[in-house]
C-alpha cells in the first residue's frame, strides 16, 4: 500500500538521521504529522554545510550590489595627484548618485572619453557659477576674486594648457585640477575645460591601499584612511 511505504520511508529516515534515544512517542509525531522534530533536523547530515554555504552566498550578493550601486574600488593611474595620492593607490569612490552636490575641494573621479579614455582623478576647484582666475607669473589661483589657500598642492600654479581666464563655470559643471599643478592634465587645458557633473563617476573618500612614493618607493601604510 502506499500508505503503510511512506510510513515505512518515514521510519526508515528517523533512523538514519536520528539517534538511539529517540523514543516510540517521538516515531508516531512524525508519522502523525509528516514532519520531523527540530532535535532530528538538526542532525541532518550536511545542514550545516548548506546553511554556511547559503550564508556565504546571501553576503556575496549584498558585497556585489554594494560595489555595484554604492561604492567602488579604483586605482590612481600617474603622479597628476602628488603629494595627496600617489600612482598606484587604491581608493574606496561613492558612486555619484549617492554624492548629491560637489564642494570645492572634492576628490572626484571623472571620465570624459574625448579626452581620456581612462578615468581621471582630480580635485574640484570651482562649482557651478564661481569664476576661476589664475596668474601664471606668480602661481596662485583665484576663485570668485579670492586666493585659495592650498595646502595640498605640491607646487604652485605656473603651467598653462589652454583655457582662458577668467573663467566662470557653466550650470552643472565643476572645474577641476591636480594636486600636482605643474604635472597634470586637467581643466586649464581646453580640450577639457569645465566638466559636466554627469561625466563624473563619483567622490574619492577613503584610500585602501597605499601605491609607493614617488620619492622613496615605499608604501606608505599610515596613509590608510578618510581622504582630504
Amino acid at each position: 500500500m502506499i500508505f503503510d511505504a511512506k510510513h515505512e520511508m518515514i521510519r526508515k529516515l528517523v533512523r538514519q538521521f536520528a539517534e538511539t534515544e529517540l523514543t516510540t512517542e517521538v516515531l508516531d509525531k512524525v508519522e502523525e504529522t509528516g514532519e520531523f522534530p527540530e532535535e532530528i533536523v538538526e542532525k541532518i547530515p550536511g545542514r550545516d554545510v548548506y546553511e554556511t554555504v547559503s550564508s556565504l552566498v546571501s553576503a556575496l550578493l549584498v558585497v556585489v550590489l554594494v560595489f555595484t550601486f554604492l561604492v567602488r574600488l579604483m586605482g590612481v593611474s600617474g603622479p597628476s595627484m602628488i603629494p595627496t595620492l600617489q600612482d598606484g593607490d587604491r581608493l574606496l569612490v561613492v558612486n555619484s548618485l549617492l554624492c548629491g552636490d560637489y564642494r570645492v575641494g572634492d576628490i572626484v573621479i571623472a571620465r570624459k572619453e574625448s579626452f581620456d579614455d581612462k578615468p581621471i582623478v582630480k580635485r574640484v576647484i570651482a562649482t557651478a557659477g564661481q569664476t576661476v582666475d589664475i596668474d601664471f607669473d606668480l602661481g596662485q589661483v583665484y576663485v570668485d576674486g579670492e586666493l585659495l589657500d592650498e595646502d595640498y598642492i605640491n607646487d604652485y600654479t605656473y603651467r598653462e594648457e589652454g583655457t582662458v581666464f577668467p573663467l566662470t563655470v557653466p550650470e552643472g559643471e565643476v572645474f577641476l585640477m591636480g594636486d600636482n599643478r605643474n604635472h597634470s592634465n586637467d581643466s586649464r587645458d581646453s580640450s577639457l575645460g569645465t566638466v559636466d557633473t554627469r561625466l563624473l563617476i563619483g567622490k574619492a573618500v577613503f584610500l585602501v591601499f597605499p601605491g609607493r612614493d614617488y620619492l622613496t618607493e615605499q608604501r606608505e601604510f599610515g596613509r590608510i584612511g578618510l581622504l582630504q
